[in-house]
């Protein structure tokens, strides 16, 4: 509460609430999330605020907001202007086209997608998060890292082949993440059939810095309708909402659980608005500050410092 924190295990067992008492991190609460969001109402009634040991956010170190995820997966290319930002910045299109006609062909491109195709899913390691206020560390394996600033679905419910009718019935709730990236890591040159490369370029130590917060989803009205804002040294990169989106939660929700069994305390990344270094040709570099934020989920604070090795 206004960047003020409490300690839910002290306040569980003043309050006689053992089970929240025992719940050492988030992760176990999500494991059983549909007893826990009832126990954490209750708890929560019967507290009155001033009752409340505050302590401010800043003199506490902060970690992952869900320590640790137990699967993470992103979905790609899927805001609406950020790929178009990506065709016409690429010239990826018929040839012969100006980038007028360039943006056109990628509008009616991404029509037929949303309404044809489907999400573009890959997963990334749990050994990337990092907490909200975490300094990042370039590494030197890259002289491309670029910014990439998403809504976070956190699963309470798991599943296999979910319908998107019932998938915000998985939800437990939503945070904030950086999908930072490498672009210069993403193509593989040694063999270009191989495609694009998401273990070197996004799967390196610190490159998802998650939190601070994890807000239930009874506190986000319309995770479709959020105000998103990124800075790098104080020049504003991206300023976007999730309305953007191709594909809603639903239906990545949808097309992940077709393949994959989802888990409580997974992650979905949901995919990231206009606005990466890629398209001002400007990466991060040591020194830089990050900031980043979701209508209703905090802010995270990144220093760029240089790599470090050991």
């Amino acid at each position: 509460m206004n960047d003020r924190v409490a300690s839910l295990e002290d306040l569980a067992a003043k309050h006689g609430d053992s089970m929240l008492a025992s719940a050492s991190t988030v992760l176990e609460l999500l494991e059983n999330w549909d007893a826990s969001r009832v126990a954490l109402e209750h708890l929560a009634s019967r507290i009155p605020v001033q009752d409340v040991d505050w302590q401010e956010l800043s003199e506490l170190r902060t970690h992952p907001a869900i320590d640790l995820p137990r699967q993470i997966f992103c979905t790609g290319a899927n805001y609406r202007k950020h790929v178009v930002d990506l065709t016409v910045d690429a010239k990826v299109g018929p040839e012969g086209m100006n980038d007028a006609q360039l943006r056109q062909w990628a509008e009616n491109m991404l029509d037929e997608r949303v309404t044809r195709g489907e999400p573009y899913a890959f997963t990334k390691p749990v050994s990337a998060v990092s907490g909200a206020f975490d300094p990042l560390v370039l590494p030197d394996t890259t002289t491309q890292p670029d910014w990439e600033l998403e809504l976070a679905v956190v699963i309470g419910r798991g599943g296999y082949q979910i319908s998107r009718d019932n998938a915000l019935d998985h939800v437990a709730g939503y945070t904030i993440v950086n999908d930072i990236s490498a672009r210069d890591l993403i193509p593989r040159t040694d063999y270009k059939m191989l495609g694009t490369d998401w273990l070197r370029s996004k799967g390196q130590p610190g490159f998802l810095p998650l939190g601070p917060y994890f807000v239930p989803s009874a506190f986000v009205p319309d995770p479709h309708r959020m105000k998103m804002r990124l800075t790098v040294s104080g020049q504003v990169m991206q300023d976007e909402t999730t309305a953007d989106m191709l594909f809603g939660i639903e239906r990545q929700i949808e097309y992940i659980s077709r393949y994959s069994r989802l888990l409580p305390g997974d992650i979905i990344c949901t995919g990231s608005p206009a606005g990466n270094g890629t398209h001002y040709n400007r990466f991060l570099r040591e020194g830089d500050v990050m900031e980043a934020e979701i209508e209703g989920l905090g802010r995270q604070r990144q220093v760029c410092t240089g790599a470090r090795h050991g």
